[in-house]
């Protein structure tokens, strides 16, 4: 299928991208540790729906918006890889099903085609059954412990990922949060104010480094992630929610919309000109979004005789731009990943500077990247 053949180069291209040394992963190491293994989770989820129509056709795209596989696809995969160990128990094993599939096209001169879409279920729950996918939620972990000198309050970074129903989009969250818990403080935090060296921290974590909030803060993300909520309120949510974290930042980085030849049709003119490029492999464009609000400062928090008010952080909003502030961030970044056939179309046709405007171009050719052209 062309789809898949398209979505296979496009994240190949950006592994190739990231992995570049002028790339945000490569610089910051964090980034790599926090975007890699969703790209990972999101290429088992295409390799696991292309081998998935071996034997069922039901697959969707949505078109007309993200590029990205509908709500429904993602539902399935997980409900699937729950229920791969029952179904394997009842489906005979590969030698047995290819006995039978020997055995029928003698006797029946006919191929037996019940028989290998069971042996293409039998493969296919096989390979999901142990497998990491981009799921609808992806739970929260934890790849950073260190201390905020000024406030001497430990921090953690801590990411997370959501497939959004409603928007189609494969999302992953970040955030740095300050714990100001005084279990934590004492535990993580030195006579000298730095990380106390005396405890064995084994990152990545799952889950929150804080044990009393780990599994509250994991329902926390599930029900406060999706794209319609911008960045400022999903931080102010968590920052609402839980009395002793501070979210001092907070990344999104929204994956897509994607565009392939002859498949979606959410941009007409980037559809028209991507027809035009013969290989399925050179003609897709992928686009991401980075997202970040962060605290300008915090307001400190008031002990009274009758009432009293936590600390609270306060985002800035860069309202001088408009994107910004509709977006509901302090800073954004976008990007596009275009193989080169594809960005020469698109130049030919003159259409490069408008389909371009406001984005960081990156021009994939072979295992080679040319960026901010």
């Amino acid at each position: 299928m062309r789809y898949f053949a398209s979505i296979d180069a496009a994240l190949d291209g950006l592994d190739v991208f990231l992995r570049d040394d002028s790339s945000p992963l490569y610089q910051h190491e964090l980034v790599a540790r926090t975007v890699v293994p969703y790209l990972a989770r999101l290429g088992a989820s295409f390799d696991s729906w292309r081998n998935r129509l071996d034997f069922a056709s039901k697959f969707r795209i949505s078109r007309a918006d993200s590029g990205f596989p509908v709500f429904q696809n993602v539902l399935e995969l997980e409900k699937d890889r729950r229920s791969a160990a029952s179904r394997l128990a009842a489906i005979p094993e590969p030698a047995a099903l290819r006995a039978d599939m020997a055995d029928f096209i003698l006797r029946h001169k006919a191929f037996p085609k019940e028989l290998q879409d069971r042996l293409a279920e039998r493969l296919y729950l096989e390979t999901i059954e142990n497998g990491e996918f981009f799921t609808p939620f992806v739970l929260p972990e934890t790849i950073k412990v260190s201390v905020n000198p000024k406030t001497k309050r430990p921090f953690y970074v801590t990411h997370w990922g959501v497939f959004d129903g409603t928007a189609t989009l494969p999302m992953i969250y970040s955030a740095v949060i300050e714990d100001s818990a005084p279990d934590m403080v004492e535990t993580l935090v030195g006579k000298d104010g730095k990380l106390n060296r005396d405890v064995d921290i084994p990152l990545p974590v799952g889950g929150l480094l804080n044990p009393e909030l780990a599994r509250r803060f994991d329902q926390w993300a599930e029900a406060n992630s999706s794209y319609s909520l911008t960045p400022a309120t999903v931080a102010a949510n968590m920052d609402e929610e839980f009395e002793t974290l501070h979210p001092t930042q907070l990344r999104r980085i929204v994956l897509g919309p994607f565009y392939s030849a002859g498949i979606t049709q959410n941009n007409d003119t980037v559809s028209i000109i991507l027809d035009k490029v013969g290989e399925a492999e050179n003609a897709w464009l992928l686009s991401w979004t980075i997202q970040d609000i962060y605290s300008k400062h915090e307001r400190p928090g008031r002990k009274g005789l009758w009432s009293s008010t936590p600390a609270r952080q306060e985002y800035h909003i860069e309202t001088n731009d408009l994107e910004a502030a509709r977006m509901g961030v302090s800073t954004f970044e976008k990007h596009a990943l275009i193989p080169h056939e594809a960005y020469q179309a698109l130049y030919a046709a003159g259409q490069a500077d408008k389909v371009f405007a406001g984005y960081k171009t990156h021009i994939i050719s072979g295992k080679h990247v040319i960026s901010d052209v």
